[in-house]
């Protein structure tokens, strides 16, 4: 599945090989990673727990991607994004695009 909602960390640099490998005929991944900020509309941040439900959160990123492959030209996309307690500078979310070579 495209998505995976979990506590542990995640390796961004090996989730890109892993698609990369997976796929050799694409032409282009695209990567975003978030973490968390120590500041939030000016007062400091020193941790910040996420909750969430289960079957709702996994099939709200999947339906996001499913509109990105209707609008553009997409051939695989991976959502990791943690839950539970996260600190300053810790890794949240990460998404990978991967497309076809352009045309010509």
């Amino acid at each position: 599945m495209p998505v995976r909602v979990q506590v542990e960390d995640f390796d961004a640099g090996a989730e890109i090989n892993a698609m990369r490998s997976s796929h050799p005929h694409i032409g282009a991944v695209a990567a975003f990673v978030g973490q968390v900020r120590d500041l939030n509309d000016g007062d400091q941040v020193s941790s910040l727990e996420l909750e969430h439900y289960p079957e709702m959160t996994e099939k709200s990123l999947a339906a996001i991607i499913e509109q990105a492959k209707k609008r553009w030209e997409v051939i695989d996309a991976l959502i990791v994004h943690r839950v539970g307690r996260l600190k300053p500078l810790d890794q949240i979310v990460l998404v990978l695009v991967t497309s076809s070579h352009r045309k010509e």
